[in-house]
């Protein structure tokens, strides 16, 4: 710890953000990054606090008291080693992880963590200004043929990690691009989408070959895959989405809420959407169905696209502001936030639900039916009298996943799924089948990036164990 009173004589100070007049004119990053006086300062309020409780809110285990300090010192390279060591991608968790570990920071008990995730970001958005992000070569090649089925970022880290232990690995990605959702499902004023370009181009320098517009299981069969690999990890994501199953579901205009942004992202990435498939909010009534970030992902959308209202409904109750005595430091706040495109325009109502979807007599969506609800011992009670309607043109489905499809690879492979219809595997990653391995929201269900990238990590450590043990 370089300044021992950092904390005590240096307040908290969030990174600037872009106007909000400005911003929704465009596509681009909102956030903006500290000055390197600014960060410098900041990491310095990294105090000693003997059990840095940092390390367990962060799912990869980041040394963060440590990179504070070399950022502090002005030791810019040893920061970035020490990043390096535990996250394969830190541009990504900087920019879109809610940052478990400020949450759990010693110094969020008086609510001023340090801000490490912008130093998480401005230490590798330096390294590559700078040059010293390259490529990582296996000192030696085992001779062993890795499939990795999914790009998103438990597949890209694992395949990168597999690659530097020496290994042949497939990286397969059904779309034309690699990502998964970090391509098709954050918008690219959260998360530019030429990093992901950036790092594709460094795992193909290290080894990775990648194969994208390849669906496994329809284009290559899994009795092929097995025997042409090694060892498989299937990382595809939980990519079914929790429907809304009441009356008026098919009426067009109500749609799910990756089909809205996987469409607005490729549009922004120059893609041509067909006018009969388009999902636009231009001039529309918007309601998005979801509180969480893929519903703030489609308010900040509609908004750039000139939505003419928004309003994001959600089941649960209104969180407290503050911390509840039930929900003590360091778990994670259990609080009301305000996302950035929740602060660009749009309104929010809690306790609704949605009973039926009202349509005109052409098929087409003109208002939802909703009730005020209560939650209580056996859930969620209407409340009489709330009934009412809200009109709409547009309706996003934002209500989180519910598992990996089954049809398909899943089956030919013979492979188990859990209670939640993700795929079943232990500790060790390991699926039913020999030499089929997972990780990712695949295996534990919708989760953070941050999680994702340890996941692949910890997958690709498992599947390195078990080819060095294969004979």
């Amino acid at each position: 710890m370089g300044n021992p009173r950092g904390f005590l004589e240096i307040s908290r100070l969030d990174h600037g953000k872009r106007d909000k007049a400005e911003r929704i004119q465009d596509w681009n990053e909102f956030e903006l990054l500290p000055t390197p006086a600014t960060l410098k300062e900041q990491a310095s309020r990294c105090m000693d606090c003997g059990i840095p409780f940092c390390h367990g809110g962060c799912p990869l285990g980041n040394i963060i008291p440590e990179f504070n300090d070399h950022i502090y010192k002005g030791y810019q390279e040893r920061a970035l080693a020490t990043l390096l060591s535990t996250n394969n991608f830190p541009e990504f968790t900087g920019r879109v992880c809610p940052a478990p570990c400020e949450a759990s920071c010693t110094l969020n008990i008086e609510e001023q963590p340090v801000t490490i995730k912008d130093v998480e970001r401005s230490i590798i958005d330096n390294a590559w200004e700078a040059g010293w992000v390259k490529p990582v070569l296996p000192k030696a090649k085992t001779g062993r043929k890795v499939a990795v089925i999914g790009s998103g970022p438990a597949g890209m880290a694992a395949a990168q990690q597999l690659a530097r232990k020496g290994h042949d690995v497939t990286l397969f990605e059904k779309d034309s691009r690699i990502g998964g959702l970090l391509r098709y499902g954050i918008p690219d004023f959260k998360l530019d989408k030429s990093l992901i370009d950036r790092r594709q181009k460094q795992m193909q320098a290290e080894g990775v070959t990648v194969r994208t517009n390849v669906h496994v299981g329809v284009d290559i069969t899994g009795d092929l895959l097995r025997a042409q690999f090694d060892a498989v990890l299937l990382t595809g994501g939980s990519r079914v989405p929790r429907d809304l199953p009441v009356p008026g579901r098919d009426l067009k205009g109500v749609h799910f809420a990756m089909e809205f942004l996987s469409q607005a992202n490729r549009r922004v990435a120059g893609d041509t959407v067909p006018a009969s498939e388009a999902i636009l909010a231009t001039n529309k009534r918007v309601v998005v169905i979801g509180g969480g970030d893929t519903g703030s992902d489609c308010v900040g959308t509609s908004i750039r696209q000139g939505a003419a209202s928004i309003l994001q409904l959600e089941l649960m109750p209104k969180p407290p502001v503050k911390r509840l005595d039930s929900n003590p430091w360091p778990a994670w706040p259990q609080i009301l936030r305000t996302s950035s495109s929740q602060e660009e325009g749009g309104e929010r109502e809690w306790a609704i639900q949605t009973t039926e979807f009202l349509g005109d007599a052409n098929g087409h969506l003109r208002a939802l039916k909703v009730v005020n609800v209560e939650l209580g011992p056996k859930g969620f009670t209407p409340i009489p009298g709330t009934e009412r309607e809200i009109p709409a043109d547009l309706v996003t489905l934002a209500m989180g996943f519910v598992g990996s499809p089954k049809a398909g690879l899943l089956e030919q492979l013979g492979i188990e799924l859990d209670a939640r219809s993700n795929v079943k595997a232990g500790a060790d990653f390991a699926t039913n089948v020999e030499g089929i391995f997972t990780a990712g929201d695949q295996r534990r269900g919708q989760s953070l990036v941050v999680w994702a990238i340890s996941e692949g990590r910890k997958a690709a450590a498992a599947v390195h164990s078990y080819l060095k043990a294969k004979k």
